[in-house]
């Protein structure tokens, strides 16, 4: 099936690379020439493990290619997803529909048959009517169904969320939209994938609905932390105890410093105004966006309490400033809330991170970025721990400690017991637990 992908950004690229193993041809659009140039030699835009060698492979297959033509590019297109960014609007924290409904647009001019235009962008209800109208003013005589099909791909494993998904949700009531969307995904059919058909509607809405519900776990989970902390409960045992519970499950239970990246933030905010634009408010949502902004804000001021008050001409070594391992996502991450906050407070700032500093460089101002994880530590009087990569979940404790001015780590994530913190030398302080161990 010929596939016309419309923006290279995470969902895009992705989901394009993804269509094209599974053995359809795609040609993935995108206005930013220097992108497509890239992607033609090879370079990645994101980091995402895997994603270099699967783009590589259907490259050579001739089953993948980039362009800047957006008519080429789906002129001759069965299907055309829409998979560009929504970022939250300035203002009221609505999803900015613009470049979407600009596709949309372009698309009406460029179809020449049947064509299924698929909204896979995250969009807020009744976002696929409105599309299906600019297509229809722009285009009279076009023939075409706008069905919406919602991404689930995290970060950092996207790769396998595509090719072996928990569901897909197609959302359409056109019998010959739901023929073609068979056919696209024909290959999760032999694995038994879930394939629910609903109405463009619903499925706009349980992408929200699915990303708030996983925003407002993570936000319960921090707000038991903090009373675990205060009646010496620990609660990576409170997180077991009721993740066991099969109506609730384990996942999304890790305390930590908030939730951050592309879309959590984002489809919060933007559900929140929905609701509110519909008359039909959700208090759980505010309050959840409420508590994950405050929450970020407030882990700088657990480094300084750890610090003894006062971070005035101290040394803060940090590890990890993406929102999450195995991305080089820094948006709305943790990391951006917390290092100013620390540099307010008069610290000296050495950073490091394996995927992000580029972006955290463009970002972040009057940190000292280090090549690796130990170059953050001499004479350091805090470290801080921020984003939980691998590499750092067995740093060499010794060497940590000799490098250290005070043997003083500060664990947003959790990553080290405590028992073997306190037997290191280290006065270590994490989440959810006793405040204080040493």
């Amino acid at each position: 099936m010929r596939v016309a992908m419309i923006g290279t950004g995470y969902v895009g690229l992705v989901s394009g690379a993804c269509f094209s193993e599974f053995g359809h041809d795609v040609v993935c659009v995108d206005k930013d020439a220097g992108k497509i140039d890239g992607l033609h030699n090879g370079k990645m835009p994101i980091f995402e493990p895997g994603l270099e060698d699967l783009v590589e492979n259907n490259v050579k297959a001739g089953r993948l290619n980039f362009t800047t033509d957006l008519a080429d590019a789906v002129k001759d297109a069965e299907a055309v997803f829409i998979a560009v960014g929504t970022p939250s609007r300035r203002g009221d924290g609505h999803a900015d529909l613009s470049y979407v409904y600009a596709a949309a647009e372009e698309i009406a001019h460029a179809i020449k048959s049947y064509t299924v235009i698929v909204t896979k962008s995250t969009v807020p209800v009744g976002t696929g009517r409105e599309v299906e109208r600019i297509v229809r003013e722009a285009n009279p005589d076009a023939e075409f169904d706008v069905v919406s099909n919602p991404e689930f791909l995290r970060e950092g494993s996207a790769i396998e969320d595509f090719m072996r998904p928990d569901r897909v949700v197609i959302g359409t009531n056109a019998e010959r939209a739901q023929k073609v969307m068979r056919d696209l995904y024909r290959p999760l059919y032999i694995i038994e994938t879930p394939i629910l058909f609903t109405s463009r509607q619903s499925s706009e809405l349980i992408k929200y609905a699915a990303n708030t519900f996983l925003a407002t776990k993570i936000t319960f989970i921090n707000e038991i932390a903090d009373l675990c902390e205060v009646v010496d409960a620990d609660v990576h045992d409170v997180a077991r105890g009721i993740g066991l519970d099969g109506r609730i499950g384990k996942k999304f239970l890790h305390a930590g410093p908030g939730y951050g990246g592309s879309c959590f933030p984002k489809d919060t905010r933007a559900l929140v105004s929905t609701a509110q634009q519909s008359g039909s408010p959700l208090q759980i949502v505010e309050t959840v966006v409420k508590l994950n902004e405050d929450r970020k804000r407030k882990m700088a001021v657990r480094v300084i309490d750890a610090a003894g008050g006062s971070l005035e001409g101290k040394t803060v070594a940090v590890l990890g400033l993406t929102f999450k391992p195995n991305t080089d996502d820094m948006r709305e991450s943790p990391s951006l809330d917390i290092v100013p906050a620390l540099i307010e407070a008069g610290a000296k700032v050495r950073a490091y991170d394996p995927e992000g500093m580029v972006e955290a460089k463009a970002m972040l101002n009057g940190v000292e970025w280090c090549d690796d994880a130990y170059a953050t530590m001499p004479d350091a009087d805090v470290l801080l721990l921020i984003t939980e990569w691998n590499q750092f979940r067995a740093l060499d404790l010794k060497r940590v400690k000799s490098l250290m001015r005070a043997p003083l780590m500060v664990d947003l994530r959790n990553v080290y017991e405590p028992k073997t913190m306190r037997e290191q030398g280290f006065v270590y302080h994490c989440i959810g637990r006793p405040r204080k161990i040493s």
